[in-house]
């Protein structure tokens, strides 16, 4: 699903590249909507989170590994962008992330045991810098990449219960890196920005069992999020 999420960014971006820079239109829209020094506007995207999972032993020649499978969720949020110079912005974009991972479990028989859907709805708060080209008729690529904080509200961290009763816990809070990369095109009435960013998690968040001898998560040294967003953003 991320190879579609990517392959499709890929296109938009290409598609519009094509049309501005080889178009017999050269009309200049929003001419002076970066010169603003706060702008605001909302997002919409897909996303899709994955674990990075880390073994404390790890046996090449037995099956240990804990199985990911990503599936792809929904973002939507707000975008604050503050101009520090002509190529230079800091951008504020909280927002709403739905997501879910199945982690299947190995030396299990029965699906109660071996199969854990690991539902998440974040509080996703990144603080980003943005690195923008040249203004090229009307496209503008950028980079971008800072750091955020999230809030899980389906973390689980504080009940009592844990896999032994088929609950997986996770914390309720993580920070994180971001890099990612863009393309702002002017329109008549607006700017819309495609872009796709990849965000890693900088700590550990798995809550482990009671049990230290726990066969879900006594292997586990560290579980922590990753994942890529493709977000269309209106200003």
């Amino acid at each position: 699903m991320k190879k579609i999420l990517f392959v499709l960014a890929i296109l938009v971006f290409a598609q519009s590249a094509h049309a501005q820079l080889f178009s017999k239109e050269r009309l200049a829209n929003l001419e002076d909507f970066d010169k603003r020094f706060l702008t605001w506007g909302y997002f919409l995207g897909f996303n899709s989170y994955d674990f990075k999972i880390d073994y404390i032993n790890q046996d090449t020649d037995a099956n240990t590994d804990v199985l990911v499978e990503a599936q792809s969720g929904f973002n939507v949020g707000l975008v604050g962008d503050m101009r520090i110079n002509e190529y230079v912005n800091l951008r504020l974009e909280p927002g709403l992330y739905y997501t879910q991972r199945n982690l299947t479990f190995p030396n299990f028989e029965e699906q109660r045991d071996f199969l854990r859907e690991v539902k998440s709805t974040y509080i996703h708060v990144p603080l980003l810098i943005k690195l923008s080209t040249k203004r090229l008729n009307n496209i503008r690529p950028f980079i971008v990449g800072g750091v955020s904080t999230s809030l899980n509200l389906s973390s689980d961290q504080k009940n009592p219960d844990d896999n032994s009763s088929g609950k997986f816990r996770m914390t309720n809070g993580t920070s994180y890196y971001e890099l990612g990369f863009g393309i702002d095109i002017y329109l008549y009435y607006f700017k819309f920005t495609p872009s796709v960013r990849g965000v890693f998690a900088m700590s550990d968040e798995l809550v482990r069992d009671e049990d230290p001898n726990s066969p879900w998560t006594s292997n586990i040294d560290q579980l922590s999020t990753r994942g890529i967003f493709v977000n269309f953003t209106f200003q």
